[in-house]
């Protein structure tokens, strides 16, 4: 499907609401994604213990979630949770994105998380596991309202690859008479 050729404005940027709620939906549907890639993995290597070729796998991981997002902003601009809260990924111009730039969209995306990993591992808190998801969840609930800083309410790392978040409904398929 293709985005017709509009205006920036003319498609709306979706609350911040739903996006965090597409976030978190992404984690769940993640999961999945993450334990069949480490099965794989754990195959393919012939791991017999979990921290065995630990940093191999999280290599793995890394290319595989590139990938997935890769894959599916390029060829449609929705993953299959932004497919569920009505979220696509566009450029700037509202087309849809290439490669390229979602693959750059992707690298750019751990913005989330690096300002906290950053933060635990100045600090040592890197083996509390209970600090370390207290610091995460915070760091990604305030790299959100960073968007209340930009003007046309998009996260930092969609404006630095040209791209932005617009809510999007495929239209309505036309009813066939038999």
């Amino acid at each position: 499907m293709t985005l017709p050729e509009t205006a920036t404005g003319a498609l709306p940027t979706p609350g911040l609401w739903r996006r965090l709620a597409c976030f978190f939906y992404e984690g769940v549907l993640l999961f999945g994604v993450v334990m069949g890639a480490g099965f794989v993995y754990s195959l393919a290597t012939q791991q017999t213990h979990a921290l065995q070729g630990r940093i191999g796998l999280v290599a793995f991981l890394f290319i595989v979630l590139g990938l997935y997002f890769t894959w599916f902003w390029s060829r449609s601009g929705q993953t299959l949770a932004m497919q569920t809260w009505h979220v696509r990924v566009v450029g700037a111009d509202g087309r849809p994105v290439t490669r390229a730039r979602a693959a750059a969209r992707y690298l750019a995306s751990y913005l989330w998380f690096m300002p906290a990993l950053l933060l635990l591992w100045g600090a040592g808190l890197t083996h509390d596991r209970a600090t370390i998801g207290l610091v995460l969840a915070g760091g990604v609930v305030a790299y959100a309202l960073l968007t209340l800083l930009h003007p046309q309410r998009q996260y930092w790392h969609d404006a630095l690859c040209g791209t932005r978040l617009v809510t999007w409904r495929p239209p309505p398929r036309a009813r066939t008479r038999p």
